[in-house]
């Protein structure tokens, strides 16, 4: 495939999987629930670890699972519709770096929409859930052991922020460790994206002020 047909449908894999990660479940799930506004409650994020400072645990659970489901449907979407049009015009040959291409941009612009999204003045979430379901479609080895990673730290210590950033600062050195350079290229700068997002709890978690899950508190 050459790069005058590939360009646009990498334009277009950024474009849809940065207004894909851009629903803000969070917000449009606890409006519906009645909940009022979620960016006026405990945080003030639109993620899960948020949504469950109402004690709504069921909710908190759907939004995670959508959160992470739109990092994974804007990589496997992405994947699949370059992979098609690629075995259209040329051989199948070409068609899995170009697909795997797509799919990792599409992943990384669906956590940026998560994070930055134009309906909520690019006001929005830290995008742990949206990057972990990133992962698991494009190496879905690295995007498990990262959520392992994840699940010890929060029962260990029982802080969700300290959990995540451990959690995607292993997910490159997993990478690495597979033999995936491409894919460690992807989930470091994700999660260097994290860690900057999370830079107001990092500074809670050296005070020793960060709040423990499950906490009504910031």
């Amino acid at each position: 495939m050459d790069a005058s047909t590939l360009t646009p449908s990498l334009i277009a894999a950024l474009i849809g999987g940065y207004l894909l990660g851009a629903i803000p479940f969070g917000l449009v799930i606890t409006r519906a629930a009645g909940l009022g506004d979620i960016r006026k409650i405990g945080s003030g994020n639109i993620g899960a670890t948020n949504v469950l400072r109402t004690g709504r645990k069921g909710l908190a659970a759907l939004v995670l699972v959508l959160d992470a489901g739109k990092g994974a449907a804007a990589v496997l979407i992405a994947g699949a519709l370059v992979s098609a049009l690629v075995s259209a015009q040329v051989s199948a040959q070409a068609s899995a770096p170009d697909a795997m291409l797509a799919a990792i941009l599409a992943g990384v612009a669906a956590v940026v929409g998560h994070n930055f999204p134009v309906w909520l003045k690019f006001k929005g979430g830290k995008g742990v859930a949206t990057t972990l379901g990133t992962l698991i479609a494009i190496a879905w080895p690295v995007g498990l052991a990262a959520c392992a990673t994840w699940i010890v730290m929060a029962a260990l210590f029982r802080i969700s922020s300290l959990a995540a950033l451990v959690a995607l600062a292993a997910a490159p050195v997993y990478a690495l460790v597979l033999d995936m350079p491409v894919v460690a290229y992807a989930a470091g700068f994700l999660g260097l994206l994290a860690w900057v997002r999370h830079h107001e709890n990092i500074a809670r978690l050296l005070k020793g002020e960060e709040s423990r899950i499950g906490s009504k508190k910031n």
